[in-house]
């Protein structure tokens, strides 16, 4: 079996985890701190701290921005469930928008349309690797800053809604020339097992406010946030005669440890090379599947912008929801894994009992029923993309015969 999206685990890995290990300090530690400013000098962003996954990450951001009950916070419909579970837990509303019909990113006409005075953020995720267009978000905040009344100091200080960006799958990814990290005002990242960067989970949150945040400050307090509220984390308590501590607010537990980091060091020090191999894979798939018409590839570069390549999301048109499901079935008795990215919303359970509907979102019911998500890893070799290339061919042509 060809695997869906296994984690790169080679010996530098397991000689930099071991260091760790021998190390004697396996919490948060100097390898966290150092992960933290490297990906902050990669993606361009002011300040970054490293926490136990997405989404506790994007919860205490919410939380710390005084995100709660009575506000919106404007969320794509097609994404993970994780980016609309953190808003619900904060009490504030999810305001669900469709997507676009040549990607998989939010529709900038319906996020102009959503917005109220409730609107507190707007966290657009770039499906896939792609960037979604953080210009045109920020022209449309512009446009609609007469409706927007702040609830916290921070809000305040800030004038108008957040950009709070879902980028889960665009490590790496550019647009305008500038790595993601740096393009929305705060970015939200995902080192889980499948991602492109792994630290097996965690994940990190990168700050790239206005000049008149504090971002030194915004760094110091998240540090307090995510370690319970206390004054000083298990490092700072090392030196000598520093064991005691205060609990200034009764926080969260969700710091990244050293051991996560360690991963995260290695993958991050060969990271181009991994985005290298991604985007030979997308142009073999794209070579093999443009020669069909009923393939269609997915958009990842435009004159703009540049994926991450995190998935390879082919689309097969004009067919039904039940058609993609028995093809994707016939690939798996190729021993090739393939995988669906993502239900829609409204038809999970959760949702649907909150009174989303499918039905208002066509756009993305539509991609969805046609996706199939192909393998995409630095270890899949030539070889292999040409079995995963045959398997969807014979497959697709078996079920549409």
């Amino acid at each position: 079996m060809i695997p869906f999206s296994p984690p790169r685990i080679d010996q530098a890995v397991i000689d930099e985890v071991s260091a760790a290990l021998k190390s004697g300090w396996i919490t948060t530690g100097p390898r966290t701190k150092q992960f933290e400013k490297e990906i902050s000098a990669y993606c361009g962003a002011k300040t970054t701290i490293a926490v136990s996954s997405w989404t506790t990450g994007m919860e205490v951001l919410l939380r710390w921005w005084g995100v709660g009950p009575g506000d919106e916070v404007i969320v794509p419909v097609y994404t993970y469930c994780a980016s609309a579970n953190v808003v619900l837990h904060t009490g504030a509303t999810v305001v669900f928008v469709d997507i676009n019909a040549d990607d998989f990113n939010l529709s900038l006409n319906e996020v102009a349309q959503k917005i109220t005075s409730r609107t507190k953020v707007i966290m657009p995720v770039d499906l896939g690797g792609l960037p979604c267009d953080y210009q045109g978000l920020y022209r449309i905040i512009e446009e609609k800053q007469h409706l927007f009344e702040p609830k916290s100091p921070e809000q305040a200080q800030l004038g108008r809604i957040l950009l709070a960006a879902d980028a889960a799958h665009s490590f790496g990814a550019y647009d305008h020339g500038k790595r993601v990290g740096a393009l929305a005002d705060v970015t939200v990242f995902s080192f889980h097992a499948v991602k492109n960067l792994t630290t097996a989970e965690g994940g990190a949150i990168s700050f790239n406010l206005p000049s008149n945040f504090d971002h030194e400050a915004i760094y110091k307090t998240f540090n307090i946030k995510i370690l319970h509220g206390q004054s000083k984390d298990a490092l700072a308590k090392t030196q000598k005669g520093a064991w005691r501590y205060d609990v200034l607010e009764p926080g969260f537990k969700c710091n990244m440890t050293d051991i996560q980091a360690a991963i995260g060091l290695i993958e991050l020090a060969r990271y181009q090379e991994n985005l290298d191999r991604r985007k030979v894979i997308f142009a073999q798939y794209d070579a093999a599947f443009k020669a069909h018409q009923w393939a269609k590839t997915p958009v990842y570069q435009d004159e703009n912008r540049t994926s991450s390549y995190h998935l390879y999301q082919l689309r097969i048109p004009n067919i039904t929801e039940a058609q993609r499901d028995a093809i994707i079935q016939e690939i798996f008795e190729h021993d090739v894994a393939v995988n669906v990215h993502f239900q829609p919303l409204p038809l999970l359970s959760a949702y649907k009992n909150l009174g989303y509907q499918i039905a208002d979102f066509p756009q993305a019911y539509g991609n969805y029923s046609t996706e199939i998500s192909l393998p995409v890893y630095f270890d899949l070799n030539d070889e292999q993309v040409q079995i995963v290339i045959n398997a969807v061919i014979a497959s697709v042509q078996k079920i549409l015969s």
